[in-house]
């Protein structure tokens, strides 16, 4: 029993993670109806400033993070502004190839700058606790609690503010919302910068407990895709629960079936599920 709550509460921190990252690819997705492979790698950028931000600087982990997060939300907006906003009458596959040359630019700098070796992420947050029972790291514990008040917050913003709103109301319909009067442009703009924040947070959070190299992103990335196509495309509910499917499916199986099937796991679930469902959980979609 003890090895199953141990591992419940591993598949809890890996599964935060996931849905942070989802998160971010779903908003983005809801309003240009196309997937960001982009999105890998600015989670590893995130992952890069806050590390470097604490051995150059020697700031703080969680000042690290606080400028990572700014940063790489600003990069994102550029992203936007440079790359996808003048692409936003062609046609689906220009999107996908303009987002894929942005994912190997990224890659190439971030080798260029910090080179292709492993770098470990050190925290004031490696203290072991027992929690309920459980023995965790703070780092781990912090990883959760933070993930679930981001969460948390971006529902409120989303449900109970205006801005929010327009961002739900672009994702349903762009053009109708441009109809209305709502400007697209500083939403798309808001809604790419939040888009970065949760990568980068999700990157910075876990990547004490990891490494940090170019290509970190890549599996992230897939991971991301199959945790929003099982909760369905756009759905924010759906990108929440399939984050904490796949990290739960992951951390029991590695335990009880082969570590060295860990990721196998999770495409195996988007086949079953979409068997089941083929418009995912939340088939209707949307944020």
């Amino acid at each position: 029993m003890d090895v199953l709550l141990q591992q419940l509460f591993n598949g809890l921190t890996i599964g935060s993670v996931y849905s942070l990252v989802a998160l971010g690819l779903t908003l983005v997705y809801g309003i240009l109806h196309i997937p960001n492979f982009a999105h890998g790698a600015l989670y590893m950028v995130g992952a890069y400033i806050t590390y470097t931000i604490m051995t150059s600087l020697g700031l703080h982990y969680l000042l690290s993070i606080l400028t990572s997060i700014i940063a790489v939300g600003m990069i994102s907006v550029l992203m936007e502004r440079l790359v996808f906003h003048p692409l936003k009458d062609s046609t689906p596959i220009q999107h996908k190839v303009a987002a894929i040359g942005m994912l190997l630019f990224l890659e190439s700098f971030a080798q260029l700058i910090w080179g292709a070796d492993y770098q470990q992420m050190e925290t004031p947050f490696g203290q072991v606790i027992d929690f309920f029972g459980l023995t965790v790291t703070m780092q781990r514990l912090i990883i959760v609690i933070t993930a679930v008040v981001a969460m948390i917050l971006l529902y409120l913003f989303l449900k109970k503010t205006f801005t929010g709103a327009t961002i739900i109301a672009m994702a349903q319909n762009r053009e109708g919302a441009h109809l209305v009067g709502i400007n697209t442009n500083k939403v798309a703009m808001l809604t790419f910068f939040i888009s970065g924040v949760l990568a980068a947070l999700g990157a910075s959070l876990t990547s004490p407990i990891n490494l940090v190299f170019p290509s970190m992103g890549h599996l992230v990335i897939l991971k991301a895709f199959v945790i929003i196509i099982i909760g369905g495309m756009g759905s924010i509910p759906g990108a929440i629960l399939g984050g904490y499917i796949i990290g739960f499916s992951e951390s029991i199986g590695a335990t009880y079936i082969s570590s060295d099937y860990s990721d196998i796991i999770s495409f195996a679930l988007l086949v079953i599920i979409l068997t089941i469902k083929p418009q995912g959980i939340f088939s209707k979609g949307g944020v």
